[in-house]
């Protein structure tokens, strides 16, 4: 039961991640790329970091719990010797990239966001919503047949 109460966790934690991500993407960031209108961004943000930093949060630990439950030895996770293995590797790998796109908007892109600059922070956007649903893709593919 343990188990299936952290996978629970897991993929309602991953629905709101990623479905957060694609809400931002084809109803937020699609139409302000047309009229350039950064306050609808800047709204979004500030409702969806609520819900989606607590989701992101839930989701990295219930990752690394089921991750250890699958594979209990930390040094095969880098090994690429197992399908489990692979693909801790891939989500590890999208979860890296995810925090230095993030940090690197927030840092950078967020604070001065202007018409100037919004393609930058639509670029990231983009990447992020694109590796959400690679996340959500490839727990999927393990789960039910892997492609690794």
């Amino acid at each position: 039961m343990h188990y299936s109460a952290v996978l629970a966790l897991h993929l309602m934690a991953a629905t709101i991640w990623t479905g957060g991500h694609l809400i931002l993407f084809f109803t937020v960031l699609l139409p302000t790329l047309r009229d350039k209108n950064i306050d609808r961004i800047r709204a979004f943000e500030r409702r969806y970091e609520k819900i989606g930093i607590p989701a992101l949060l839930v989701l990295v630990l219930t990752g690394l719990y089921l991750a250890w439950r699958q594979e209990p030895e930390f040094a095969r996770w880098f090994s690429a010797a197992t399908t489990i293995s692979r693909t801790i590797m891939v989500k590890l790998s999208l979860l890296a990239s995810t925090a230095v796109l993030a940090v690197h908007a927030r840092l950078f892109i967020i604070p001065s966001l202007s018409k100037e600059t919004l393609f930058s922070l639509a670029l990231h956007i983009t990447l992020v919503t694109m590796m959400a649903v690679l996340f959500a893709l490839t727990g999927l593919f393990h789960r039910f047949g892997s492609i690794w």
